[in-house]
């Protein structure tokens, strides 16, 4: 399928990848690229970047045959705080996808009624326009400026002044020239304290959704789609300064650029080539009949999940989307259940497996120091809002991470979320003092950990609430 676009017809696939399609990445690229977010976990992210490459190929295929091959959906094992949303949500940004983090769980709670299995694709496709959108407004944004100012100008300096002033080319010429000034006033920000009167929508009612009774088709209404003009039509003027003037106009001009239309059909063939669910928690929907109880059946759950893995049709309230190529990432400790307790025909949808180890030492160091978004660059950049300059000592970072490691074998492992518990705890006086402190230089040395610990690490119960 193609869209045609300004007159030029453009196939789905330049569209959606954040290079283009002669300069897709590599598996080693991509890898290369997560590994400055998570530590290790090779087997994982050797797994998504075949499956996300795998979609680069596929789209260089006869149509044909491309609409044979089914991605290639991967389950991923392993204790929580180890990698395994981050390394989807980092996938997704790295390519640009439209992208969904759902908890299978949420199926099976009580009370759970309205919203059925397939609102994880109605909800992609509404994260997809948004995506969309923002790339429509970037690409219009420059006229937009461009006619809000014209529009600010017009207020300030009607044309219906030119008949006040004299329709010869000398006044003409004045006229120009009063209208340029401005125009550089107002560019150089010297008339924004200036109030103006504009005219403005007024708001709109809220939207408000409902449920057909057998919750499979979701709809959505507002009321000034139903009555055209009731209260989002009309219009109301507004005394208000420029520079908020500016934004009001800015934002009723990029609606009025960006054709809506045009923005769902390029939503939903990115949400059909690209998009990315990261189904977490399948190991709580695991095992067969669990007989009594008030939780709704948990193989009732796979068997609603399994047409929208397999590929099915879903109605959205910006047109029809197939899941067929929709990749999706399943996750889950499986502490108590293991994949063989998930029905064989979702099994069979998960055809990569890959098991995640659980976090050392070692990897906590790397954590925090080697990761783009390290704890420690995270605290240092915090304190020096406030002028004070922190520095870990390698003794300091490494007794860090040794604590958290032995908390995590001694108490419940939550992997590299734990740090964050420790390192808290570790920075709280300094935090709590950093806008009084005279000397702005603080060192964080093993002892200074050690001294910020050492109470809850001997008492195993205050730990287990602390830490």
């Amino acid at each position: 399928m193609s869209i045609e676009i300004e007159g030029k017809v453009i196939k789905p696939e330049t569209l959606f990848s954040r290079k283009g399609i002669e300069e897709e990445l590599t598996p080693q690229e991509i890898v290369s690229e997560l590994d400055k977010y998570i530590i290790g976990q090779k087997a994982a992210k050797k797994a998504v970047a075949i499956a996300l490459r795998n979609r680069f190929r596929r789209r260089k295929l006869p149509p044909e045959l491309a609409d044979e091959i089914a991605p290639k959906n991967i389950l991923m094992i392993g204790p929580t705080g180890v990698g395994k949303t981050e390394i989807s949500r980092r996938l997704a940004k790295l390519t640009s996808s439209p992208f969904l983090k759902i908890e299978a769980s949420r199926f099976t709670e009580v009370g759970y009624v309205g919203r059925d299995v397939e609102s994880m694709i109605r909800d992609l496709v509404r994260i997809a326009v948004d995506m969309v959108k923002q790339e429509k407004i970037k690409e219009i944004e420059t006229k937009a400026r461009g006619n809000v100012e014209e529009k600010i100008l017009d207020i300030l300096l009607p044309h219906n002044r030119r008949r006040e002033i004299g329709s010869s080319p000398e006044d003409q010429k004045r006229f120009q020239e009063t209208r340029e000034k401005l125009r550089r006033q107002l560019r150089s920000g010297l008339l924004d304290e200036r109030f103006i009167e504009i005219e403005v929508k007024e708001s709109p009612a809220p939207p408000f959704e409902f449920f057909s009774s057998n919750g499979l088709e979701e709809i959505g209404v507002q009321i000034q789609e139903i009555i055209p003009g009731f209260l989002g039509g009309r219009t109301k003027k507004r005394r208000v300064k420029i520079k908020e003037a500016r934004d009001i106009l800015l934002e009723d001009e990029e609606k009025r650029l960006v054709d809506m239309d045009q923005v769902a059909r390029l939503a939903i063939e990115k949400v059909e080539q690209s998009g990315i669910i990261f189904l977490d928690e399948l190991d709580k929907v695991a095992g067969r009949e669990s007989g009594v109880g008030p939780d709704v059946s948990r193989e009732g759950v796979q068997r609603d999940l399994l047409p929208i893995i397999e590929g099915t049709t879903v109605s959205t309230r910006f047109g029809l989307v197939r899941t067929d190529h929709i990749l999706f990432i399943a996750a889950g400790a499986f502490h108590v259940t293991k994949p063989s307790d998930l029905i064989p025909e979702l099994q069979g949808r998960f055809p990569i497996r890959v098991e995640l180890t659980p976090l050392t030492k070692e990897d906590f160091v790397r954590i925090l120091t080697e990761t783009e978004n390290a704890l420690i660059k995270q605290y240092k950049a915090l304190l020096a809002t406030e002028g004070v300059e922190v520095e870990f000592t390698p003794e300091a970072i490494e007794e860090i991470a040794a604590i958290a490691e032995k908390v995590n074998e001694e108490a419940e492992n939550i992997g590299a979320r734990r740090l964050h518990t420790v390192m808290e705890k570790v920075m709280e006086d300094i935090s709590f003092e950093a806008p009084n402190l005279i000397d702005k230089k603080m060192v964080i040395t093993r002892e200074y950990v050690q001294k910020q610990l050492s109470e809850i690490l001997k008492d195993q119960d205050l730990r287990k609430f602390i830490l």
